[in-house]
Order: C-alpha cells, then structure tokens, then sequence
C-alpha cells in the first residue's frame, strides 16, 4: 500500500529525484540541520514505495540562489531528466528550494503536469497535471518569489540605513586598515603610508597617472597593493593600479555608497554590467569618516584633471593631457567660426583644423590655421605676463622640484629598509633550521639568496 493515492505504478516505475539546496556557502557550513532534513527525504521517498537504487540525490547546487536557474547545473538535471520521462517524483523540502523564480517555476510545472511527474515537500505530494495541484503549487511559487523580495527588501533597508550613518563595513582600499573594535585607522606602515602620499604628490605635479608611473618606474619605486587575501604586497606600478588610487573616495577621508549602478541583462549572461555613476550621482556621501591621506579639496581637483585628460575633444570638449608633437595648443584652441575644438594636423606642416562640422554633416572644413605663427604669439604673450613675477615663479618652481626630489629620495631609503629587514628576517629563519632537515635549509636559503639579489638591484639603482 503506498502513503498517497496520487502515485501509481507508473510513477514507482521511474525514480524518485530529491533535489538538496542551500542558498549560500555560508548556510552549507553553518546550517547543518537543514541539511540534515533534507537528506533526509531519502526515508520519505522509500516510505512512498521507491527502492533504494531507484532514489537519486541531486545536491550539486548547495551554495547557490535560487532567484535564477541559469547558473544551477542540479536543477537544469532535473529539468533534462524530467524531459525525458525519467522520473515519477521530485521530492524537496520545501518548493524554496526548486525556485524563487516563477519564470522558472511555472514552466518546471507545465512540463511535469505534461510528462507525468508529481512534486513533493514536506506538506504533501502534488500533482501538477490536476487543477487543485497546480493551483497550490502555483501558489506556493508566487509566496516564494514575494518572500524572496521581501527579504532583499528588509535587508537591502536595514543596510541603507547603516550606510547613511557612514558606520557600514566597506571593503577599504590599500592604505585603510579596520581594527577589531570597527575603527578605521591608516595602515601601520610608514613606507606604504608615504608611497601613497606620493602617488598625489607626483600626480599634482605631472597632471598624468601615465607620467605617474613612468616617474616611478624610473626610481625603481614600487605600489603598496593588497593580494587575495587582504595581505600588504608590493607590485610594480601600473596606470589602473594608479587611478585606482587617484579616484577612490576613501583616501579623501570620504565614506561613499552607490558609486556604481549593477545591471542584469539576459540570463544567459554570465556576469552582470557594472557602471561607474558620476559624483552627484552617488547615493550617499559623508566627508571626515576616515584618516584623510589628502583633503576632499584636492580630491576634488584630481577628479577634475583626470575628467580633462580624457582627449575626446568633440564629445567632452576636454583638453587632454600635453602630448609629444610641435603644436603649443594642442586641445586648446576653440574654432572663432563655429566654437568647436580645433584639432592638430601634422601632414603638410603643422596646421590646426576644424573639422567637426566635416565629421558630423559631411560639410567643408570650417577652417585652417597654421600653427607656427599662432604659437610664436602665445609664447610671446606668456612670457610678457610672466616677466613681473618670472623670478617668483622660478624659485617656487625649484622649491617644488628640491620636495619631490627629497619625497623621492625617502621613499627610495624606504624601499631598500624594507629589503634589508626582508634579508636579514630570511637570514634568521635559514640560521634557526636544523640543517639535518635538508629539504626546509634548501628552501630557506633559496628565499635568503632572492632577498639578497632584491636588496644587490635596489642599493645599485
């Protein structure tokens, strides 16, 4: 005798699935007893008629939501599986745990109603192919998906609401430690503390990330970055790794939240689209949260260079940052005719055109201006408005340049106390080793002798 008069024959003639799922890595670890329901259910399908061998236990989805099925490689096996008449009997714990999503939920019930499948949970058995059975799984799939947003909702409030109060746990960038008591404090190295001042520096006085990074690799000077798991590294700089540091809010002292905007496209997709928002788009921003390493003043104003950098001279009306070639004005000068930026033209001397009219109405150039004339009178007229105070500007200039020499020439004695501490902590370890342990001494005085290489480069350089 079975337990329910809905399963037939037909039914114990194929398996029984029970499909096993937890939404996240967290609950797989710390929600034991919910796993242990659910495997579990291998009792309640022998109870309704299956045998052993006819049981199959789909657990491949354990740490996934629920929200879409794209990603869900146990569930598309069931869905295959049911497909091709292969089972009588999905059995979860709950209907949480086949979906959150009626997109997918509904057609999971069509296609069972139509291959003769039943469903079940711990409630009951269903049968998808009966009006009454359709109705109460459908409605248990429609509660599941308003649960779903619900919490997201509650939860979404609640973190909002701690992030108005700048008290929200970002991920803080290099340079920001948080200890145990919540507090953010700059990190406890003054080498990486300096290098990031630098950075600023070196950025406010060459106006470009790229000449940022080709000033430190000229001194041999390295980034303070942290690896996978949150350690100080020290790579070698890269333009992204600089920008990255020249455009984060934190560094200014600034808690931010809502930066970006994420957009999902089409479920097939496999990663999301994620879109930087302007600055008076940000959803929340709160000045003189964290140790400042520059003011919000200057951060303000690196934005602004950066934002000027960017060479699209007809759709930003930006002036780019100064290029090799003889042209003075080069993204300076705006057409007298019709006000666009004028661009450089080298082929048959140096020329300035406006030819935006040209690329967007297939119009004559507007005009031609040879740039040799044009500069000789810029020059000219800069150095007559310089001449009453050139000499103030010349100190200040050498005053600037003796700084950046003296910042340079610190981060450098840095560099190489860091290596010499790195060589003599591989040289203690090496001294500490039984030598008898052949195989740890060998390995301890491989990473002594790169220690001493590093420290030989840095001290030659």
């Amino acid at each position: 005798m079975h337990n329910s008069e809905l399963i037939t024959p037909q039914h114990l003639a194929r398996k029984a699935v029970i499909y096993i799922r937890q939404s996240t890595p967290h609950q797989v670890v710390s929600h034991q007893e919910s796993l242990r329901l659910q495997y579990a259910l291998h009792e309640r399908a022998r109870q309704l008629g299956w045998p052993d061998e006819a049981i199959d236990i789909i657990d491949d989805d354990l740490g996934l939501t629920a929200a879409s099925a794209a990603h869900r490689e146990g569930f598309n096996t069931v869905v295959a599986q049911v497909t091709l008449e292969q089972v009588g009997l999905i059995l979860s714990y709950d209907v949480t745990r086949l979906s959150r999503n009626c997109s997918d939920w509904y057609p999971l019930l069509d296609l069972c109603g139509y291959k003769g499948c039943l469903i079940a949970d711990s409630d009951g058995i269903y049968d998808p192919a009966t009006v009454n059975g359709r109705l109460l799984l459908g409605l248990k799939g429609t509660l599941s998906e308003w649960e779903r947003h619900t919490m997201k909702a509650r939860l979404t409030a609640g973190l909002i609401h701690k992030a108005q109060r700048g008290e929200l746990a970002l991920t803080l960038p290099t340079g920001l430690v948080r200890n145990g008591q919540g507090t953010v404090l700059k990190i406890p190295n003054q080498e990486a503390q300096a290098r990031l001042s630098l950075v600023f520096e070196t950025f406010l006085q060459c106006c470009s990330a790229s000449k940022v990074v080709d000033e430190f690799n000229r001194h041999a000077l390295l980034l303070p970055r942290r690896d996978r798991f949150g350690d100080l590294v020290w790579k070698a700089p890269r333009v992204a790794a600089v920008l990255s540091i020249l455009k984060h809010p934190a560094y200014a002292g600034a808690f931010t939240y809502g930066r970006s905007r994420t957009r999902r496209h089409a479920a097939t997709q496999a990663r999301p689209s994620i879109t930087r928002l302007p600055q008076e788009q940000w959803r929340i921003c709160i000045l003189d949260v964290y140790p400042p390493y520059i003011s919000w003043e200057t951060y303000t104003q690196i934005q602004t260079m950066l934002k000027d950098n960017h060479a699209a001279y007809d759709r930003n009306k930006t002036r780019g940052i100064p290029r090799p070639g003889k042209a003075l004005l080069h993204g300076l000068v705006s057409c007298g005719e019709c006000g666009h930026k004028m661009v450089v033209q080298y082929k048959g001397g140096t020329r300035y055109i406006c030819n935006y009219l040209r690329q967007q109405y297939r119009t004559p150039v507007c005009q031609y201006i040879a740039a040799d004339p044009v500069d000789t009178r810029v020059v000219d007229a800069f150095f007559q408005a310089l001449a009453p105070v050139e000499l103030d500007v010349y100190a200040q200039a050498l005053a600037k340049r003796q700084q950046q020499a003296e910042r340079i020439a610190k981060a450098q004695a840095q560099h190489l106390e860091r290596l010499r501490y790195e060589a003599a902590y591989c040289e203690r370890q090496f001294r500490h080793v039984d030598p008898a342990h052949r195989h740890v001494a060998a390995e301890l005085e491989h990473a002594w002798e790169v220690a001493l290489e590093a420290l030989k480069q840095a001290e030659a350089a």
